[in-house]
């Protein structure tokens, strides 16, 4: 997909042992959800302890502008499936997102702030009326992926870090969407994405 390199990169970050995935398959792409999480249920399972989960994504919240950087607090999963389905055993969803992980990463970027990631399928961005209901449902940012990889690595013991950009303000609330301008946006964020996540690696 446009944006997703597809890529896995292994080494150190700031002396941490480290895999990076560059990119990720999403629901949108006709893939089930055991596709979807398939790199992570894969890392987690060669010893990966904690997941940092990165994601694009429209700002809800009138306190977030293009260009923020985002702590996921909680999620909705409003994709209509679960990556869990057919497992043997319930899993607790009761704290997805590490507090402790939020801890650290406002220790390297003060200035970041909390927020409620409403996981949809896509590909087709909200309506405005669309919008308006994830407002009223408590939702802060919305975006087409994220939710499976961050159930599938909580349900598999794995602390889970996410954190979103703002790379435009959700439906109704700006100009019209554009998936080059979505990116542009992220493109900007990266220096500040790549501090961020240099400093928490530092830190584990």
């Amino acid at each position: 997909m446009p944006g997703h390199e597809g890529a896995l990169y292994a080494g150190a970050v700031e002396g941490t042992p480290a895999l990076v995935l560059a990119g990720r398959v999403h629901l949108y792409e006709g893939h089930p959800s055991a596709v979807v999480t398939n790199a992570v249920d894969d890392v987690v399972a060669h010893g990966c302890r904690t997941v940092v989960l990165t994601n694009a994504a429209g700002g809800i919240a009138e306190s977030f502008g293009v260009g923020d950087l985002v702590l996921i607090s909680d999620h909705l999963n409003l994709t209509g499936s679960n990556p869990l389905i057919g497992a043997p055993a319930f899993a607790d969803m009761s704290e997805v997102y590490d507090a402790e992980l939020r801890a650290l990463a406002r220790g390297v970027d003060p200035g970041l702030q909390d927020g409620v990631y409403a996981g949809v399928t896509g590909p087709a961005y909200e309506t405005p009326a669309e919008i308006r209901m994830l407002a009223t449902l408590g939702a802060d940012l919305v975006g087409m992926s994220t939710v499976h990889e961050a159930i599938a690595a909580h349900a598999l013991g794995a602390r889970v870090l996410g954190i979103s950009v703002v790379t435009n303000r959700a439906a109704g609330l700006g100009g019209r969407l554009d998936h080059a301008a979505v990116q542009q946006a992220g493109a900007a964020a990266a220096d500040r994405m790549e501090a961020l996540l240099r400093g928490v690696l530092a830190r584990l």
